[in-house]
């Protein structure tokens, strides 16, 4: 990667200390944790990956539903990254605004950032769809078969499935973050992803940077790409 980027993305981040980062599925990749989208990908390895995650399944296939989402969602031995650690460590000196996540694997909250905004939930926080009681993810790890409540209810990982809604106040929050800074930084995602995509089209601010390894949808507004692995570069940046 060329020196010169890495020099800018410092200078774009020294100028501005309340940026915002993106940060999709390769983020937490070098954590072990599969993406979607890549050639190696939960898509190309279950042609039906969608489905099973979806709201759907877990209305009308709730059994199978649990087993695919145990299984792929709920990771052993899972712990942050370079990129996490990095990021929580910037937020106690004051060096970063906010983190803005499509990831469900809670990795930021772990490494110890505190204004993590989840797009789409996390898998630490569980609920009965009955009574509404919040349950760990233990217990939905531990749970055989269809994990339940003690008032017999389902209880159902609080992320956001296929064919549901943000929850509410979501966007709005992304949107109070991204009017208090010029700098986005968007890493590890293309951007396909309706709720990531929306959350750049909001932004009016006067640098997109994005760090991905393959094309975006939004390279073409950008100030900076650097296309490289996102651990290297933050290797640079520590």
């Amino acid at each position: 990667m060329p020196l010169s980027d890495i020099v800018q993305l410092k200078s774009l981040m020294k100028e501005n200390p309340n940026f915002v980062f993106l940060s999709g599925a390769g983020v937490s990749t070098a954590s072990g944790i599969p993406d979607f989208r890549s050639k190696q990908g939960l898509y190309k390895k279950f042609k039906n990956a969608e489905y099973l995650l979806s709201h759907d399944a877990l209305v009308h296939d709730t059994e199978t539903f649990f087993k695919f989402y145990k299984e792929q969602m709920l990771l052993d031995n899972i712990a942050p990254n370079l990129i996490h650690i990095t990021l929580a460590k910037w937020e106690k000196i004051n060096k970063i605004g906010c983190i803005i996540t499509q990831n469900i694997d809670g990795l930021h909250s772990l490494a110890g950032s505190k204004n993590v905004i989840e797009l789409h939930g996390t898998v630490y926080r569980n609920y009965c769809i009955d009574c509404h009681k919040t349950y760990s993810v233990e217990h939905i790890k531990q749970s055989k078969g269809i994990p339940r409540c003690t008032c017999g209810g389902i209880v159902r990982p609080d992320v956001v499935l296929y064919g549901e809604s943000l929850h509410d106040g979501v966007f709005e929050a992304c949107y109070t973050a991204l009017e208090k800074t010029n700098l986005l930084i968007v890493a590890g995602t293309g951007l396909t992803v309706s709720t990531a995509s929306g959350i750049v089209s909001m932004f009016k601010g006067k640098y997109l940077v994005i760090l991905n390894n393959e094309p975006t949808l939004f390279d073409h507004q950008a100030n900076l790409i650097i296309r490289k692995d996102l651990v290297e570069i933050f290797k640079t940046l520590t």
